[in-house]
């Protein structure tokens, strides 16, 4: 099965009320992982990069590559997408490029007006090629590549007007954050939740941050619209303490501990288990 634009996962999630887990990637290892996990729930997934995490791995190219071969390589049989995770105008149009089958652009730091103008040229660019779109209004706080945002609460007037571009999926800042969440979080804000979801007619939205949210609350998320969760704080945090925990154990000092397949396979291992767990809550396991 060859990797699809996320539209069609997408719309199922909405129509059938769960939610699409978009799980960013740093390397090949967490490609493996994450896509061993969805294969064993069953899951419909997103696989999604920054500009940065992109850049990292050797380029959109090189990322696009990378995830066809190992969805190749390992069997696999649910549906994938390959998302670009707030993307400038010029990433966007380079993943365009680079065969990717989804891509978010991410205008939120323009005036609306040029965010809606930008948005309009990529969503008719990408559509003329099959590929999904993701805008953004409003702000997630927290810091994402280098750009910082307070986590403004998106205007329903603001996501009206891109939704009627015909946007495949909206993000709307509701008080969401990337990052680890600060002990005075206020929670998501689901007064203005269900002002946007009214406004864009029932357009599928995302929720960024998705991490540490409080599961009633993204459960609560999910019953009023949001059909698209981004998660790479959870993996992140997992990772690094499966794997803290082999080095303390002294496993690295025992034989050949020290090789990076045997070092990095405990954290691997945490990724796997947590996307299946993630993928289980919200709602996506067996859906493929």
């Amino acid at each position: 099965m060859v990797m699809v634009s996320a539209t069609e996962m997408i719309n199922k999630a909405h129509e059938g009320h769960y939610t699409i887990g978009a799980f960013n990637l740093n390397n090949l290892e967490w490609t493996k992982a994450v896509l061993a996990g969805v294969q064993q729930a069953n899951s419909p997934v997103i696989l999604q990069v920054s500009e940065g995490a992109g850049k990292y791995m050797g380029g959109f190219k090189t990322v696009a590559d990378m995830v066809r071969d190992l969805h190749d390589s390992m069997g696999i049989t649910v549906p994938v997408a390959l998302h670009l995770d707030h993307g400038t105008f010029e990433g966007a149009k380079a993943c365009i490029e680079a065969g990717f089958t989804s891509i978010m652009f991410d205008g939120s730091h323009y005036d609306f007006e040029e965010n809606l103008k930008k948005s309009k040229e990529i969503i008719e660019l990408a559509h003329s090629k099959g590929i999904s779109v993701e805008c953004e209004v409003g702000g997630i706080g927290g810091t994402e590549d280098g750009v910082t945002s307070a986590g403004e609460l998106a205007d329903p007037k603001e996501c009206a007007a891109i939704a009627e571009l015909g946007v495949d999926f909206l993000a709307a800042g509701i008080g969401n954050i990337h990052g680890i969440y600060p002990p005075d979080w206020q929670g998501l804000n689901f007064e203005r939740l269900e002002e946007i979801n009214e406004a864009v007619h029932g357009k599928p939205l995302v929720l960024h941050g998705g991490s540490g949210i409080p599961f009633d609350q993204v459960h609560k998320a999910i019953t009023m619209g949001v059909s698209k969760i981004n998660v790479n704080t959870d993996l992140q945090l997992v990772f690094a303490a499966a794997t803290r925990k082999y080095f303390e154990a002294g496993k690295d000092l025992e034989g050949k501990g020290y090789d990076p397949r045997k070092l990095l396979k405990p954290g691997c291992d945490a990724i796997t288990a947590k996307v299946i767990e993630m993928v289980n809550q919200f709602g996506s396991a067996g859906k493929a």
